[in-house]
């Protein structure tokens, strides 16, 4: 980590040597997943609605997928195990995601403003899932 973080301010340096920041980041970067997991088990009804209202079918199927994805892969990055294949996953669920429920290109006026920024935000999220997958494979090879 301190490789990563030799070429900033003092202060940044600080902040970023910072004990326990890393498991932190890694809730913060899977919370909105393992939260939205968490609800689509609690309501698994209306996770199936939603799965149908994107056309995917079985709808069932999907929103189960969705909820072991979420859950199980937002896991493995919290607590820096098998963090390709949790992050992998989220990634993948993500650019599926993407592609359903974002898709700019079939709408005008205010829903164009609104699928297109969360078509790029999703994206955002996929590279930083590729991020903390690169972090965790330096971890592992320095310690």
């Amino acid at each position: 980590m301190s490789d990563l973080i030799n070429n900033n301010p003092v202060w940044v340096k600080k902040i970023l040597s910072i004990h326990g920041l890393l498991p932190l980041l890694r809730l913060a970067l899977v919370s909105a997943y393992l939260f939205g997991g968490i609800n689509k088990l609690i309501g698994f009804h209306m996770a199936i609605e939603e799965q149908a209202s994107f056309g995917l079918q079985p709808a069932w199927l999907w929103a189960a997928t969705a909820i072991v994805i979420e859950i199980v892969g937002s896991l493995l990055v919290i607590f820096n195990r098998f963090v390709w294949l949790g992050a992998g996953a989220l990634g993948c669920l993500t650019a599926i995601a993407m592609l359903v429920a974002n898709d700019f290109w079939n709408h005008t006026g205010p829903a164009f403003f609104s699928t297109f920024n969360s078509f790029f935000e999703h994206l955002g999220l996929i590279a930083a899932l590729v991020m903390v997958t690169i972090l965790s494979n330096q971890q592992t090879k320095s310690q």
